[in-house]
Order: C-alpha cells, then sequence, then structure tokens
C-alpha cells in the first residue's frame, strides 16, 4: 500500500520540486558571501569556506538521502524535506549576526573563522536539501529499466534550477532586493514546494478512497 501511494505523485511534480530545490541551493550559496562579509570579508578564503562546505554537507544529504529513500519512500518524508531545509535556513535570516559575532571575535585567522561561521549557519539546511535528489529518484523509478532515465531527467532538472539560482541571485535579485528579502523568499519557495507535495498526495489519495469505497459498495 504505502509503496502504491508514493506513486500516486506525479512525476511532473517531483520534477518541478526538483528544480526549486536546485534552484534555492544555489541562492543560499551565492548570497554567503554577502551575508558573512561583515565579519570576515569577501576574500578567496570566504569562498573557499562556503564552497566547501556546501559541498560537503550536500555529499552527506546525498548519503543520508539516499538511505533514507530504501526505507518506505513516501511523498509526507520527501515534503519534510523541503520543509525542514526551510525552518533550518531561518537562523541565517534571523540570527546570522549573533552567530558569527563570537566567532569571529574567538577565531583571528578569517580562513578558519568563515569555516567554522559557514559549518553553523549552512550545513545543516543544505544537508537536508542534498537529500531530495536521490529521494526524489526513487520516488520517480517504477522500474529498474526506467531507473537511469529518469535518474538523469532529474539531475539535469535540478542542475539547471541550480544554473537558474545562481544566474538570477547574481545577476538580478542583487539589484532588487535585499539579502534577507531573497532568502526569505527561498524559504517561502521551499514551504511552497513541501505544501505542494502534501496537497498532491492528500487529493491523490483521497480519490483512490472514494474509488475503493465505491468499488466495494
Amino acid at each position: 500500500m504505502n509503496q502504491a501511494k508514493t506513486q500516486d505523485v506525479p512525476s511532473t511534480v517531483v520534477i518541478a520540486v526538483a528544480f526549486v530545490s536546485g534552484f534555492c541551493i544555489m541562492t543560499i550559496e551565492m548570497l554567503g558571501v554577502r551575508i558573512m562579509a561583515p565579519y570576515f570579508g569577501g576574500s578567496q578564503y570566504v569562498w573557499g569556506s562556503i564552497i566547501t562546505i556546501f559541498m560537503l554537507a550536500l555529499a552527506l544529504g546525498y548519503l543520508l538521502g539516499g538511505r533514507l529513500s530504501m526505507r518506505n519512500p513516501n511523498p509526507v518524508t520527501y515534503a519534510m524535506f523541503f520543509i525542514a531545509a526551510a525552518v533550518f535556513s531561518l537562523p541565517i535570516i534571523l540570527f546570522a549576526d549573533v552567530i558569527m559575532r563570537p566567532i569571529f571575535l574567538t577565531i583571528d585567522d578569517p580562513r578558519y573563522g568563515s569555516l567554522f561561521a559557514s559549518i553553523a549557519m549552512y550545513f545543516v539546511p543544505t544537508c537536508i536539501l542534498g537529500m531530495i535528489s536521490p529521494y526524489s529518484v526513487r520516488l520517480l523509478v517504477k522500474s529498474h529499466e526506467h531507473s537511469g532515465r529518469m535518474a538523469g531527467q532529474l539531475y539535469f532538472v535540478s542542475t539547471i534550477g541550480s544554473a537558474a539560482g545562481t544566474l538570477g541571485t547574481s545577476f538580478y535579485f542583487v539589484l532588487y532586493f535585499e539579502i534577507n528579502q531573497i532568502l526569505w523568499g527561498s524559504v517561502a519557495a521551499l514551504i511552497g514546494a513541501g505544501c505542494i507535495i502534501l496537497l498532491f498526495n492528500y487529493f491523490l489519495n483521497s480519490v483512490a478512497g472514494r474509488s475503493q469505497a465505491q468499488n466495494y459498495g
């Protein structure tokens, strides 16, 4: 029964929210240096710290998401990834100064200061976002014959989303919006994606339940 429910979510929805995930990952990453600049500057050290932490967090997220996808994959858990990533992104908006100030005062070397600040602010939400891709593949794959094609399609769309997030943030968003406004937009997009998944799951399961009840009736 659970396996059938995981396949009720349309593939177009899974692919669309994967695009949103890729977009938001790069939006947050591209804003990272601006957020940290008042304390650690915008040097190559800071970029190196942010990119390293994002890569490590995504790597761990891919690993954990792949393992979780083997344990009763379902749309509710999938939606929770988006909502949890949004919630754990809130400290970047609300508590960035509170997080960075003690690190700045404690660690003199900007290389390691920016590294630890990146861990504190970005690791958890990025790790959760990393779980989305392998879980998406598991929800999309209905047979082993289609696994390679669906995985390729999903990573293609997710990467296009990342490219769009990179260009959109660096070329346009920063010109018209404040940093926190852009971050709030990312949080809203992630919560919206999670809610869309839950709504589709609820609607499709309700329809299936009524059909089953009519058949028994």
